[in-house]
């Protein structure tokens, strides 16, 4: 199987799974989860990570496929800049093949990026009807631009997505939207902190930690949030 048929393939897989998230009983951060996850599987990324919205507009990082792109989401929103924050504002897709050349437009990020061995970035909006809930940031450890057929998978799996967090709801209905923003963000709260306990209790890194809860909790088909709090709080072992 040649990287195309394996990108379609894996579209294919991420396009199932993503749809059944449309059932009323979807839960935002599996959704996230499953998102970034596909993201680095049809494209050359090697990383990905999510913002959304709060109840009050603010973003937050709610989903990443490693620890590093997690800190790089983080740094952007606390610089308050960076290519997320564009896609997200503009409501359009914004690339950079060369972070090195982007030095003025995003001094800090750029900085932070490429510490974390980042060379190139796309980003995604998350947007349904004018609503912009958030934005999908891709990286890639090498310039790198994304061919047409690539940027296309990802926005089609991004609109999948968003319909799957808004549902069936109308604009009209912010409130309960922004209420189901702000449960996913106390969500990864619990996540982050059974990744550190599993973490600590097994010696390992908190990205290994975080594929075991994540392996886990598909394993059981149970939503991330439930097993991180049983972990949390002493009702289960892993």
């Amino acid at each position: 199987m040649d990287e195309t048929q394996a990108a379609e393939t894996a579209f294919a897989e991420a396009i199932v799974e993503l749809a059944d998230t449309l059932r009323p009983e979807h839960d935002v951060i599996d959704t996230m989860d499953r998102l970034v996850a596909a993201a680095t599987a049809v494209t050359p990324a090697v990383d990905a990570g999510i913002v959304l919205a709060d109840a009050q507009g603010a973003l937050r990082v709610v989903a990443s496929t490693s620890e590093r792109a997690a800190e790089v989401e983080e740094a952007q929103l606390g610089a308050d800049e960076g290519p997320c924050l564009e896609a997200y504002r503009s409501a359009a897709p914004v690339e950079s093949t060369r972070l090195d050349a982007e030095r003025d437009r995003w001094p800090r990020f750029v900085e932070l990026a490429e510490q974390s061995g980042f060379r190139a970035v796309y980003a995604v909006p998350l947007t349904l009807r004018g609503h912009h809930l958030g934005a999908v940031g891709i990286f890639f450890d090498r310039p790198e631009a994304l061919d047409d057929r690539s940027a296309a998978l990802v926005q089609a799996m991004a609109q999948v997505a968003t319909i799957a967090v808004v549902q069936q709801r109308t604009i009209a209905e912010h409130a309960d939207l922004a209420a189901q923003l702000q449960r996913a963000l106390d969500a990864r709260v619990l996540i982050e902190q059974a990744k550190g306990l599993v973490a600590s209790r097994h010696g390992i890194s908190i990205d290994a930690a975080y594929q075991l809860l994540r392996g886990q909790a598909r394993r059981e088909q149970r939503r991330l949030r439930d097993l991180a709090e049983e972990l949390v709080n002493g009702h289960l072992a892993l």
